[in-house]
């Protein structure tokens, strides 16, 4: 499976967030910076995950973006489930048009492989993947100095 830049980017953003150890809200520019990406794709996704609720923005000055909850309250598989399209063929979709539909094996050999592929990603949360802090911090610290 692959996902998309954007759903990839929510889970830095998400990643930086937790790690980070400023009491400022963080700021679209340094987590574009901390990573070397698009401060407008960041921006883009800061947005989706503010409407998901896993962020507040804060306009003006001081403003930025916080963690609405706490690492171990955000779900790794909900978050990809809420950024990214799993509809891995048409016929995973209402409108399917495909004549062997009704027949077909493959459907639900993919739906199966998704399937556990969204179960692996439920057992973890954001507190489990940022567990080596110190290191995550130093990894980003690392390329904005470069």
């Amino acid at each position: 499976m692959q996902l998309t830049a954007h759903t990839d980017y929510s889970l830095r953003l998400l990643i930086y967030m937790a790690v980070r150890t400023d009491a400022e809200p963080a700021t679209v520019q340094d987590v574009a910076l901390h990573y070397g990406i698009s401060a407008n794709h960041v921006a883009k996704v800061a947005r989706t995950l503010v409407q998901l609720g896993y962020l507040t923005s804060h306009r003006g000055r001081g403003g930025g973006l916080e963690l609405t909850r706490a690492p171990n309250e955000i779900n790794i598989g909900e978050v990809v489930r809420n950024t990214e399209n799993l509809r891995l063929l048409e016929c995973f979709g209402p409108n399917s048009t495909c004549p062997i539909e009704p027949g077909c094996a493959l459907k639900g050999v993919l739906g199966e492989a998704l399937q556990a592929f969204i179960d692996v990603l439920d057992r973890y949360m954001l507190s489990d993947v940022v567990e080596n802090r110190q290191e995550l911090r130093g990894l980003l610290a690392k390329q904005a100095a470069s």
